[in-house]
């Protein structure tokens, strides 16, 4: 190679090494506006809850186990699972040939004792008028003393044995209703408005209600039902009865259920199996809550999704409660908010309701202002935003 041409390489070699040397020293004296870039939002206007979140179970607001009180075999069974039926329908037949037979039979009893009274009080009528003759004849001095004596114990005793005829007959009478009441438990009837929700027995199947009521049929309102919320320990003594609750259900997470809180069960779940809690499982209790339902679209024993909402304020102006920076000592928040030229500066805000996720400020900012909520490529604030707490960077709010 001739020594011009060495020349122009050493020249171009050189070039390209000083604009590496002066790239790097801009780099380092000048760092790129990306190495020092924050993450910035405008606050959002909306609701903000403070809310306790629970898992729930729909139950009918009443439910009642419909049995029969006599035994016999089901002759018939009017309804069919899911009927909707109304009080004093008729529900199933048990064939009534037992009680018939009872009935009859004290009907007997009783047709029996009163005829035994009737006679009984012809013995009664008999013996007060041998008492009254001898009565007479006595204060005449006509007959003995022990005539008298004698008729006076017999009309006792047909007196006697009158009084405990009558007593037999009100036994008698009672066996009778007894019996004529058990002939009528053979028709089972419901005892109000509602839905068979479950049918246990059989067309022909034998009960025996002798030890035990056995169920025919369940029924229950579901015009209504109630929402059986399970309550963590850390949280029940934060909610009160007429707080507001909302749920959605596992088939249906778009249609939001509202009600209000009706109660809360002073004793925890499972109390009915045991004297006390001596295990080291979580204590739940139950908030209860009714909720309409007219189109019995919630069905018993499903899901329920609850939020109990202890505070709530709406149209409220929210940031992410990671952006705040505080509290001082004098209870105060600060927020950083861009300037016009782009660099961030602490402001003192008033902070409402704080959930830890989201904040509510009252005074100190508007809905035109960006805050910073985060950091990008490692940046840092500048000292003088760092004083207080500050959590992690934020994103979406």
């Amino acid at each position: 190679m001739s020594r011009s041409g060495k020349r122009v390489r050493n020249a171009v070699i050189l070039i390209v090494a000083l604009a590496g040397a002066a790239w790097g020293l801009q780099a380092y004296l000048f760092p790129s506006r990306a190495d020092t870039a924050f993450i910035t939002a405008k606050p959002r206007m909306g609701t903000i809850e403070d809310t306790v979140l629970a898992t729930g179970a729909v139950s009918a607001s009443k439910l009642v186990s419909v049995g029969a009180q006599v035994s016999g075999q089901i002759m018939a069974l009017h309804v069919e699972l899911g009927d909707r039926i109304r009080e004093g329908d008729l529900i199933a037949e048990i064939d009534p040939s037992t009680q018939e037979n009872d009935l009859q039979e004290a009907e007997a009893s009783l047709a029996n004792i009163k005829a035994q009274l009737a006679a009984q009080k012809a013995t009664l009528k008999q013996a007060e008028l041998d008492f009254a003759r001898q009565k007479k004849m006595r204060a005449l001095d006509a007959s003995p003393q022990e005539d008298y004596d004698a008729a006076e114990a017999a009309l006792a005793i047909a007196k006697a044995d009158v009084d405990a005829l009558n007593a037999q007959i009100t036994q008698a009478e009672i066996a009778v209703d007894t019996a004529r009441i058990d002939l009528g438990y053979t028709k089972i009837t419901a005892p109000m408005d509602g839905t068979v929700v479950a049918l246990p027995v059989k067309e022909g199947q034998t009960v025996n209600a002798s030890q035990s009521t056995p169920t025919i049929i369940k029924l229950a309102k579901l015009d209504t039902v109630t929402v059986k919320a399970e309550v963590s320990e850390a949280d029940i003594i934060r909610i009160k009865e007429g707080l507001p609750v909302k749920f959605t259900v596992l088939g249906d997470s778009s249609t939001v259920y509202k009600s209000t809180l009706r109660a809360i069960e002073p004793a925890p779940t499972g109390i009915e199996d045991d004297d006390e809690n001596t295990d080291d499982e979580a204590v739940y209790y139950n908030a209860l809550f009714d909720v309409e339902n007219p189109d019995h679209l919630l069905r018993l024993w499903m899901t329920a999704e609850v939020t109990i909402i202890l505070d709530q304020s709406e149209n409220a102006l929210i940031v992410p409660s990671s952006a705040l920076k505080g509290p001082t000592e004098d209870g105060g928040y600060f927020l950083d908010v861009m300037t016009d030229d782009g660099h961030p500066e602490p402001r003192a805000v008033t902070v409402g309701l704080n959930t830890n996720i989201n904040a509510e400020i009252t005074s100190g900012l508007s809905a035109d202002d960006e805050i910073v909520i985060g950091m990008a490529s490692g940046a840092e604030l500048p000292t003088s935003t760092q004083s207080g707490r500050r959590g992690p960077p934020g994103g979406m709010f």
